[in-house]
């Protein structure tokens, strides 16, 4: 599978070129657009309890979609659900990929997305407990909120990252969740950014400069209030 990228950075689309008989897995609703000669199933891939499993813990659908080729010049288009980029990440036997909620959109033949406990930290971090790893050889296409950083750390490289702001990342990092002020509750809470990751490599470090939950709560403190009544009343003119 050959993926190039287009309108980028802002509203960025995957087109996912695939080989006659070669099938792409994606997310559902990822797809927008497809050429003739795609074959299209939904299924439960690993099973009903992996696709239960995906969906309960692992922020991806039931249902996964696979778009056959059956011919030559087939294609693909994804999209993410939020304005930003999208990227084709290799993945490779030796270096499973972790992919954080909402942001996997598809993968080659070879690779599988799995649900997988990454741990405390990640839960506490605020980024939820599962992840969707991506084990097996060939690309996964990601999309993010806002525009992709990709960092490659070196052994013993540490960067720190805002929690709502990691996209995935290679399992060979560690992860550690902690207090911006270190030992600094009111401090740590008055920044904004109470809680942080610190990364450290080997590995590469996949983020968005945009928060998506920061969005959320943009947009419910916009919605109008409702009075004692139940009225809703508008803070605008």
């Amino acid at each position: 599978m050959r993926t190039d990228t287009r309108h980028h950075p802002g509203f960025a689309v995957a087109r996912c070129s695939l080989a006659p008989g070669e099938t792409l897995t994606a997310q559902s609703g990822s797809m927008y657009a497809c050429s003739a000669g795609i074959e299209v199933d939904a299924k439960s891939s690993g099973g009903i309890l992996a696709g239960l499993k995906r969906a309960a813990v692992g922020g991806s659908s039931l249902f996964l979609s696979h778009f056959t080729a059956q011919g030559e010049g087939c294609w693909v288009d994804l999209a993410h659900r939020l304005p930003g980029d999208v990227v084709a990440v290799d993945v490779t036997p030796d270096q499973p990929l972790q992919v954080t909620q909402g942001s996997w959109l598809g993968c080659s033949p070879g690779v599988e997305p799995q649900t997988k406990w990454a741990g405390m930290q990640n839960l506490f971090g605020g980024e939820g407990g599962f992840t969707l790893r991506m084990d097996g050889a060939g690309s996964a296409v990601l999309g993010c909120y806002g525009a992709l950083d990709a960092l490659v750390l070196a052994p013993g490289e540490q960067v720190t990252v805002a929690t709502g702001h990691i996209v995935a990342y290679d399992s060979s990092t560690t992860l550690a969740v902690r207090r911006l002020a270190a030992g600094r509750t009111i401090r740590s809470l008055k920044t904004g950014q109470f809680l942080v990751c610190d990364f450290t490599g080997p590995g590469r470090v996949f983020l968005q400069t945009r928060n998506p939950k920061a969005l959320v709560a943009f947009v419910q403190e916009s919605l109008p209030k409702p009075d004692a009544e139940g009225v809703q009343v508008s803070d605008g003119g």
